[in-house]
């Protein structure tokens, strides 16, 4: 077990493959990537920053899909197999043990649709919806998008919106800030 359990906390954001008017016929959405910022909730601090690329096994990347994530078909045919990330995850990442937050319940249900059969949920059942919480601490009758959030919290989005590792910074800087606030994010 973790001995520092409880004390980071992986924040996580996914891109999948998408289309401007739906998947064409036989195609379905997928991850292509996770992006991941672990905050140290002892001093809520961002650190450790990953992406993993995921190649995609039923879609291809749309043109849409690029213009959005700026991710092409080239780079996620380099990418490894989901299930070689979920490990990845899992292991590396100490995915079991440790909380995770995502921006909304997308990523959560991306990853509980695509972990079937010999894939394995890299993810202990500690999931916060920092969606949800910046939304009460900033008294909104309902939430927000990632960008519009930062705004509001007057924090910079650094890097591409749109990308799994930068949404997670910026997801993660979101995170540090309810903390400073006295809202922090536990399980």
């Amino acid at each position: 077990m973790d001995e520092a359990f409880g004390r980071f906390l992986n924040v996580v954001d996914v891109e999948a493959t998408c289309w401007a008017d739906g998947p064409p016929r036989g195609e379905s959405s997928e991850i292509i990537e996770i992006g991941i910022c672990v905050v140290d909730t002892a001093g809520w601090r961002r650190g450790e920053r990953r992406r993993i690329l995921v190649r995609p096994r039923r879609s291809r990347i749309s043109a849409f899909c690029t213009e959005l994530t700026g991710l092409t078909q080239a780079d996620v045919d380099g990418g490894v197999d989901f299930a070689t990330a979920c490990t990845r995850v899992r292991d590396e990442l100490r995915g079991p043990y440790r909380t995770w937050a995502s921006w909304g319940d997308y990523d959560r249900r991306q990853f509980e649709r695509q972990c079937v059969g010999d894939v394995g949920y890299p993810f202990g059942s500690r999931h916060i919806n920092v969606k949800e919480r910046f939304a009460t601490a900033f008294g909104l009758r309902r939430g927000v998008g990632m960008s519009s959030a930062l705004a509001k919290a007057g924090l910079p989005l650094e890097g591409r919106h749109h990308r799994g590792d930068d949404d997670a910074w910026n997801i993660a800087a979101l995170v540090v800030e309810l903390a400073r606030l006295g809202h922090p994010i536990t399980g």
